[in-house]
């Protein structure tokens, strides 16, 4: 008697397995519906984190592809934003353009050279960078120039620096120097505070002493972001957010024109003074809603008639939305999220601390800043201010962002195959183990 196959026989096989030889489909589970979300929760990480490896060069250069697509797409748009404040100035409308394609240049042939060394050799200068950037930030507060309230800025024959951008990559840099030194060592507290947590206050402290309150929140993203990727107990992030929440509050209920900032963002209403504070990011509003889905057309922004102060600034993404429309913030958008995806294969793909926690902190830096900037010109968080990475008018900001950029570069050039590797520039000679001195010593004793 032979048995149907659509009719497995349920006292001699397991529910759902076929007998030998039936032809019969196994009869599927129905799959839930939060199973089903836990699957393509789970698919979309592994896709992004990708196999460790990357051998046709695809990340170095979606990398390499999206910054000097942003960076173009800047440069662009600083020359139309600054071209209408520079001739009512008298100056020329290419003036701020050109300043900052020639900080690009710089940047990216810095970009270039630290992306064809064994970043390794950066802990050397670790300790040199950091003491630099405190020195160059007490030498603003003394020397420098105040721009709009903020003193920031250091002025070398015309040229202006920004000290406390180049303190955000000295910091990285340093703390993943640091932490990686202490190792296994970050279990407990006093290895994860020390020296980590008051070098990173006194840069803190130094840039908001200038009254840069944007570019303090940025340098405390980039500590908590080293720690983490560090390996630092999660407990120490909660202790250390409710201290930041009580910082913020006390510096806020301090300073009228904080508080201004926040309950004009708040309200929408001016302040008791009748001071405006919510000015710029109003009209930031209506000039994306002005620009619709393609823009007005580039180079036609009605907004940055003054409307938007210093439109090549902070609120470039606003301009960009007015002439561009949705498609062209659209665009930006894509190209950090290339940018964000990219870096953080380089990231998942690092088995050794240093170069784990400098490149998880350069992530978190740039599109972190990038989130900060876009949420305050869509009216997401109050005016504070951040420049757009990459985009943004500041060459020191440019330069800084760059050379990092560079830093992710050298990691991901070494997940690519030897044969389409890009060649390094220098090379530095290893020095000679230890344990070779020791066994030559043996092998005379022997001998």
């Amino acid at each position: 008697m032979v048995s149907t196959p659509t009719r497995p026989q349920p006292d001699k096989q397991q529910a759902g397995k076929p007998g030998p030889g039936s032809s019969a489909v196994p009869a599927q589970r129905p799959v839930s519906a939060p199973l089903r979300v836990k699957a393509a929760y789970r698919k979309f990480w592994s896709a992004l984190e990708g196999t460790g490896t990357s051998k046709n060069g695809s990340t170095y250069y979606l990398i390499l592809g999206s910054t000097l697509a942003l960076t173009a797409i800047g440069i662009m748009m600083v020359l139309s934003a600054s071209s209408v404040e520079s001739i009512a100035a008298g100056k020329s409308p290419y003036g701020d353009a050109l300043k900052q394609g020639v900080f690009a240049a710089i940047g990216i042939f810095t970009m270039f050279v630290l992306s064809r060394i064994n970043v390794v050799w950066l802990k050397r200068l670790a300790w040199v960078a950091i003491i630099a950037a405190v020195v160059l930030l007490g030498l603003v507060q003394i020397v420098g120039a105040e721009v709009n309230g903020n003193k920031n800025w250091i002025d070398l024959g015309g040229i202006t620096f920004q000290p406390s951008e180049a303190s955000k990559l000295a910091l990285a840099l340093w703390m993943a120097t640091v932490l990686a030194r202490k190792g296994r060592l970050l279990s407990r507290w006093q290895h994860v505070a020390i020296p980590a947590v008051p070098m990173a206050i006194i840069i803190v402290g130094l840039v908001l002493v200038g009254n840069d309150l944007g570019t303090a929140m940025i340098i405390m993203m980039i500590t908590a972001a080293a720690l983490f990727f560090a390996g630092a107990p999660l407990y120490l992030f909660g202790i250390a957010g409710l201290v930041a929440a009580a910082g913020t509050a006390v510096m806020a209920v301090t300073s009228s024109n904080r508080m201004c900032r926040i309950t004009s963002w708040w309200t929408g209403q001016s302040c008791a003074d009748g001071i405006d504070a919510n000015y710029q990011a109003t009209n930031g509003l209506y000039g994306l809603a002005s620009g619709g889905w393609f823009g007005v057309g580039l180079g036609q922004s009605r907004q940055k008639y003054s409307w938007i102060p210093e439109a090549h600034n902070d609120f470039i993404f606003a301009i960009i939305g007015e002439e561009l429309g949705l498609v062209g913030t659209v665009v930006v958008l894509i190209l950090f999220a290339i940018l964000g995806a990219a870096i953080y294969r380089v990231v998942v793909a690092q088995e050794d601390m240093f170069h784990r926690v400098l490149a998880g902190t350069i992530m978190v830096w740039l599109l972190g800043q990038a989130t900060v900037n876009m949420s305050v010109v869509t009216g997401l968080m109050p005016v504070i201010g951040v420049p757009l990475p990459f985009i943004s008018y500041g060459g020191s900001a440019l330069l800084m962002s760059l050379c990092a950029i560079g830093v992710v570069l050298s990691l991901a050039r070494e997940q690519m195959a030897p044969a389409i590797r890009p060649k390094r520039m220098l090379k530095f000679k290893a020095k000679p183990a230890r344990t070779t001195a020791a066994t030559k010593k043996t092998s005379r004793k022997r001998a």
